[in-house]
């Protein structure tokens, strides 16, 4: 597994706190209504740590499905998404693999496993609300089996 350290605080520092807000508004009206403020600011910094590393591994990274919410939200901001993968090293692909009856639901957990592996390799913390390794059926794999696109059209 390659990985690259990231600083922790200058990697979440990159999502300015409006667009933190939003991402955090966007997630509770469109998918998880009762989530609290303090859940919206952990998904946000997780999705950050997942971002960290997907711009840096030469593996596949795949988020759980509470960070991939927090994704699909961030893709919408286009620019200020593209901002913080450039500031990264270079552009993170959202790849949905939209053939979910070819999803085994060990194999998911498995993939997201690794992915919270490897983010705590670079230095951050995993959140086992976002990343229920042991369970949480909701949680243990990607919606859609969402993935990052490693070397493939990354602009560097």
């Amino acid at each position: 597994m390659t990985t690259t350290q990231h600083d922790r605080t200058s990697v979440l520092s990159l999502i300015s706190p409006a667009l933190r807000a939003d991402l955090i508004t966007m997630v509770r009206e469109d998918h998880w209504p009762e989530m609290t403020d303090d859940q919206g600011e952990r998904g946000v910094d997780q999705l950050a740590a997942f971002l960290a590393v997907a711009a840096r591994t030469t593996e596949k990274a795949a988020p759980s499905l509470r960070v991939d919410l927090f994704w699909h939200a961030a893709i919408l901001h286009t620019k200020p998404y593209a901002d913080f993968c450039d500031a990264l090293g270079g552009f993170i692909h959202h790849v949905p693999d939209r053939d979910s009856a070819a999803h085994d639901p060990a194999e998911g957990r498995a993939a997201m496993r690794r992915t919270a592996e490897m983010i705590r390799a670079a230095g951050f913390v995993t959140d086992p609300e976002f990343w229920p390794v042991n369970g949480a059926a909701d949680c243990t794999q990607s919606y859609a089996g969402c993935t990052d696109s490693p070397n493939s059209g990354r602009s560097k």
